[in-house]
């Protein structure tokens, strides 16, 4: 008993080691645009987004539920200490990777991938949950696209209502608005991204017999609220610089269509306990108000860089902690 408390500490510890580079790799997503139009400056930007993060965490835990039992079920997971350990090893490495070359590459694909990977090499196929592992699959797939599509229409709309409107007076005013729009975007961020890490220590209490049901303790939701505001205040410069203006060159209005679009996709997994990329929602809403701008605005040379790393984080993530499980099942 003593040793398998031990091994939940440490898993506690590395799902918040998780969460916290989650905080400065993906939350800079959610500031990019607004820094990279001068509507905040840097340090103004992972202040706001450090407290909305926060705040959005401590609001939700459906996203966390499906993670405890949406993949495999905690209850009957054969070796689930070292099955979780390996996810999160796996999951942290490949978030470390991407970090450092600076490719906006997704935490939530990281960790489901790494989550899937371990469960198989643990008890095989048979112990994924197909019917709660298809619906994150759908979730992780379409929301991107409905950013796209949503980015799309949300700047055309944006277009035409103000295509009379000076465009130095329009563009002034969106910047202010984008302080809002920016906090809005955080805020969503965190009621999806944190609940992530939630979902594994809770899922990791189950298994280890300190936890009867998948309701998400108070003090693991606080603890990982904190964790990604910490990891938010270290702030992902090279996220943002991809993200902010290597797309495209983001306009005050430009960013305010894209802000709204991916907060309200966001926003909506959550109400439906879905965990969705948020890098992938923000990049593609990004992507889709440039297409409604213009086009040939968009640096396709970068989205396709960013897709061929939206593909292969899954399977990549899912056979390196199915390697790291076995190495770790050797001494556990």
């Amino acid at each position: 008993m003593d040793s398998l408390f031990i091994i939940v500490i440490l898993i506690v510890i590395f799902a918040l080691i998780f969460d916290f580079i989650n905080g400065f790799h993906d939350t800079a997503n959610a500031i990019a645009t607004s820094v990279s139009t001068k509507a905040l400056t840097p340090r103004k930007a992972i202040i706001l987004a450090s407290v909305m993060n926060f705040v959005g965490a401590l609001t939700f835990t459906g996203v966390a539920q499906t993670i405890t039992s949406g993949i495999a079920d905690p209850f009957e997971l054969n070796n689930g200490t070292t099955v979780i350990l390996a996810a999160l090893f796996a999951a942290i490495a490949w978030n470390l990777i991407t970090w450092y070359f600076g490719i906006p590459s997704s935490s939530s694909h990281a960790l489901i991938g790494a989550i899937t990977g371990a469960v198989i090499a643990s008890a095989g196929f048979t112990a994924i949950q197909y019917t709660g592992f298809l619906s994150i699959l759908k979730a992780l797939f379409i929301s991107p696209v409905l950013a796209f599509v949503v980015g799309f229409i949300m700047y055309a709309v944006i277009k035409v209502v103000f295509k009379n409107s000076n465009l130095a007076k329009t563009n002034k005013r969106f910047r202010m608005v984008q302080v809002l729009t920016a906090a809005l975007q955080s805020y969503s961020h965190g009621t999806n991204d944190a609940q992530k890490s939630m979902g594994i220590i809770t899922m990791a209490l189950i298994v280890g017999g300190m936890h009867q049901t998948t309701d998400v303790p108070f003090w693991v939701q606080f603890s990982c609220a904190l964790a990604m505001a910490l990891g938010t205040s270290v702030g992902g410069w090279r996220i943002i610089k991809t993200v902010g203006g290597k797309i495209m060159k983001i306009r005050p209005v430009n960013g305010v269509a894209a802000d709204l679009t991916g907060a309200a996709i966001i926003f909506g997994a959550t109400l439906i306990h879905l965990p969705v990329s948020t890098t992938h929602v923000i990049s593609s809403s990004i992507l889709g108000v440039g297409s409604s701008h213009r086009v040939k605005s968009v640096n396709w040379g970068v989205a396709k860089r960013m897709l061929f790393t939206w593909v292969i984080t899954l399977p990549i993530t899912a056979l390196l902690s199915g390697v790291v499980f076995y190495i770790l099942n050797l001494f556990m």
